[in-house]
């Protein structure tokens, strides 16, 4: 979330503090679940849960109303994969947060099928 407090940026230097340090030190999430392609969508809004860390208030906050893959959390919040993957797994643990694995191609309709319901319809 560079930019969100000049406090933590300095122009020429970048953020002042670590990634790492956004996840209290830790480099692991506590559950191997996630992958940058995994689905996040919030299961509570930010105010049922005081006391969160701004990280992971942020996630919450992009995730609600519409689910986001981790990859995309990383590109928003500007921090690494890595550190999002720890926060999601805090959040996780909180029950903050639904995950799903997204629509293999192999598992999505065909796009022939669709046209020709569509096309169906359309003759009513």
């Amino acid at each position: 979330m560079a930019g969100s407090d000049d406090t933590w940026w300095d122009e020429d230097a970048g953020p002042i503090v670590r990634s790492f340090a956004r996840s209290g030190g830790r480099t692991r999430p506590s559950r191997d679940e996630f992958n940058l392609i995994t689905l996040i969508l919030s299961a509570t809004d930010d105010s049922a849960l005081p006391g969160l860390e701004p990280e992971h208030t942020g996630i919450l906050r992009l995730c609600t109303g519409r689910p986001l893959s981790v990859a995309e959390i990383a590109a928003k919040l500007d921090l690494p994969p890595t550190v999002v993957k720890v926060l999601l797994g805090d959040l996780l643990d909180l029950g903050a947060i639904h995950t799903r694995a997204p629509i293999a191609l192999a598992e999505a309709p065909d796009i022939h099928v669709l046209q020709a319901v569509l096309d169906g319809i359309r003759r009513l």
